[in-house]
């Protein structure tokens, strides 16, 4: 974090020690130590004290560190949607692949097994949805653009939002296809026993 760094800097450009900033935050020595080693982060008080004391603005004594929190949180947005997809493709193909094996070889049993199946792949893919609607990512290049971190221009994103009622129609007459194959090819190969 960039925090510890600017309050040190700030500190020796005001020619303050650590003990006399710290009488005039209201804090031990030690803790102004443990900020300036990113040991510890000073509370809200505490920061609004500083920028005064430093005569400087809050944000630009935060800046380094609001930037690299909304890069970390960016991050994580980012790995959290990816590993909701990994989970709705899985489930998406055990739905696919599924239903005829389970419903022929443990009948009612494999059905409602395969009716578990089903209501949580609907859940995953009302998350998936709702962390689309979250980042307005529709499209499949904004999806893969967002996945790696990218972004796209005002221009490629309008080009993208005029696609995506193209890409939906598309995506739901794909899984229909292959939905209908993987099924016919289960009843090929049950109807060969």
């Amino acid at each position: 974090m960039e925090l510890g760094k600017q309050i040190k800097k700030y500190r020796n450009e005001k020619e303050l020690s650590q003990t006399a900033l710290a009488e005039r935050v209201f804090v031990s020595r030690q803790t102004i130590s443990n900020w300036e080693n990113d040991k510890s982060y000073p509370d809200i008080k505490s920061l609004v004290l500083l920028s005064e004391i430093f005569e400087i603005s809050l944000d630009q004594l935060i800046k380094g560190d609001v930037d690299m929190m909304r890069e970390q949180i960016n991050q994580d947005d980012q790995r959290a949607f990816g590993r909701l997809s990994c989970i709705f493709t899985v489930l998406f193909a055990a739905i696919m692949i599924t239903p005829i094996p389970l419903a022929h070889f443990f009948s009612n049993v494999g059905i409602a097994v395969w009716l578990v199946l089903l209501a949580a792949g609907v859940y995953v893919a009302y998350l998936v949805e709702k962390e689309k609607k979250r980042f307005n990512i529709q499209s499949y290049k904004e999806i893969v653009a967002f996945v790696e971190g990218k972004s796209l221009d005002e221009i490629e994103k309008a080009r993208e939002e005029g696609k995506r009622i193209y890409q939906k129609v598309l995506l739901a007459m794909g899984a229909a296809a292959c939905a209908l194959l993987v099924s016919l090819f289960f009843l090929w190969i049950l109807g060969g026993k």
